[in-house]
């Protein structure tokens, strides 16, 4: 069975449209692509010949996942030299490189396209060929470092993409990449750099190409979308026209937004977030619920610019699914600063919180300032917002039960092993849905759109963070 190459990702829906793009460049060269989780209990495989890993640096519990991960696939995959790319690639490569040296090759974050080349010359049969079934360390080594010294014709940060997902039913393309913002506990603009944009007429070509495909929603990706910029003609395209200009440009494809800052959420962005091909779907990035906090992040934005875009976008859509970031325990975050984030979710009323304990990252300012707050208050915090979260996301779906929805059908892997007939779906807000079919009939293809008619919140799932919320039933 031989060729295989294994794929990681951590992190980010944008790190997986990458590490998706990266193992769709060695499918067109000829290879496997396996994309499935590595455990503990996974089986030695001496299928596959090279194992990549796409890390992530937010937090320092990401960095660990990914040494565990590391140290996983160097053993389940023995023969197999392991590329590591990504954030904590481009910060702490020498730490990543310790870890073994003869079979780690680092690609820092920003040249990951480089994964694209790699697949290129395997498949040429050259300086990496692969043909006997093994690939050769040194001479990957030797390959990447003299492919970093160098411009790898035709490729950038936007190389990595595919218009077909392995493990998604909804495709993403990335159209910016970098920050210009510096927020205070943010290591992601040290290791992707300033905001770059993909040309406007490269973003529609790909959804199009996605569109003819038969795609049926794109979500459009970034670290801040909000800086999306290029010229076109002469005109200055920010992101609120690009979206203007997909919609103009496209027939049926939904429209996602995968994330917003809240200062950006302004009248000429909302004019086009009208366009019911928008789905109902937004995730702010918010992180504290005190103006003094957020001072100290150097956060971009303000509780009342939180408060005015949720108004905003409650304004242009029917009950959208508004979730949101949020950091606990950052360095002087008192308990009255946390109570007036409780008090700015409770007006709020979030669909979702993703609550993150604050992590002191190497080389940011947050990671010196004073006075830290201990470990076991940060937990407390998350706790209490996880459970606001929960609470949220079980009284939004409770205010759409009986109610139909438009959705997209999953390619679940629990739904593939499953021996009863139920698909999974994600409706147009963002509801994982679990439906059962009836025991004749043809079941809907992954990535279709069909209608679902709300029943239930799945409460516990929900709390055990399991990827089906609601329960429902196909409408015809």
């Amino acid at each position: 069975m031989g060729k295989i190459v294994h794929f990681e990702t951590l992190g980010c829906r944008l790190n997986h449209d990458e590490t998706e793009g990266a193992a769709r460049s060695f499918i067109l060269n000829g290879f496997s692509a396996d994309m499935d989780e590595v455990t503990a209990r996974t089986e030695i495989s001496h299928d596959v010949i090279l194992s990549v890993i796409n890390t992530c640096t937010v937090t320092g519990k990401a960095e660990q996942k990914a040494r565990r991960l590391i140290r996983l696939m160097l053993e389940k995959f023995p023969q197999a030299p392991l590329v590591v790319t990504g954030c904590y690639a481009e910060l702490d490569s020498d730490e990543i490189k310790n870890i073994c040296p003869k079979r780690i090759v680092i690609i820092p974050g920003p040249k990951k396209y480089l994964l694209s080349a790699i697949a290129r010359e395997m498949a040429l049969g050259g300086s990496l060929d692969a043909c006997n079934g093994l690939l050769d360390f040194d001479s990957l080594s030797n390959f990447v470092c003299k492919s970093l010294s160098s411009t790898v014709a035709g490729l950038n940060a936007f190389s990595l993409f595919t218009p077909v997902f392995e493990k998604h039913s909804r495709a993403s393309i990335k159209i910016q990449d970098g920050c210009n913002c510096s927020c205070t506990f943010c290591r992601i603009h040290l290791a992707r750099g300033k905001s770059v944009s993909l040309e406007t007429a490269a973003v529609i070509e790909r959804i199009l190409q996605m569109e003819k495909l038969g795609v049926k929603e794109a979500v459009l990706t970034g670290v801040n979308l909000s800086q999306y910029s290029t010229q076109t003609q002469g005109e200055k395209i920010n992101f609120p026209r690009l979206v203007e200009m997909i919609l103009q440009n496209t027939e049926d494809i939904s429209i996602r937004l995968s994330s917003l800052y809240p200062q950006s959420v302004n009248d000429e962005l909302c004019k086009i977030l009208e366009n019911p091909r928008v789905q109902p779907f937004f995730h702010l990035s918010i992180q504290s619920g005190s103006d003094e906090i957020l001072r100290k992040m150097n956060r971009p934005h303000s509780v009342v610019q939180v408060e005015d875009a949720i108004k905003k976008l409650r304004s242009v859509k029917d009950n959208p699914f508004i979730s949101c970031d949020i950091i606990a325990g950052f360095p002087g975050e008192s308990k009255t600063d946390f109570e007036m984030t409780k008090s700015l979710v409770t007006r709020s009323r979030f669909a979702w919180i993703h609550a993150f304990p604050f992590s002191p990252r190497p080389g940011t300012p947050a990671k010196d300032m004073k006075p830290q707050i201990p470990e076991r208050e940060k937990g407390i915090r998350v706790r209490e917002l996880t459970e606001m979260a929960v609470r949220g996301k079980i009284d939004y779906i409770n205010e759409w039960k009986g109610k139909i929805l438009s959705a997209i059908v999953e390619n679940s892997r629990s739904q593939r092993l499953s021996l009863v007939r139920k698909i999974h779906a994600v409706t147009e807000n963002f509801l994982h849905v679990e439906c059962p079919l009836p025991l004749e009939g043809k079941i809907p293809e992954p990535g279709s759109r069909i209608k679902i008619c709300i029943e239930s919140a799945s409460e516990d799932s929900i709390r055990a963070g399991q990827e089906i919320e609601c329960t429902g039933f196909v409408a015809r």
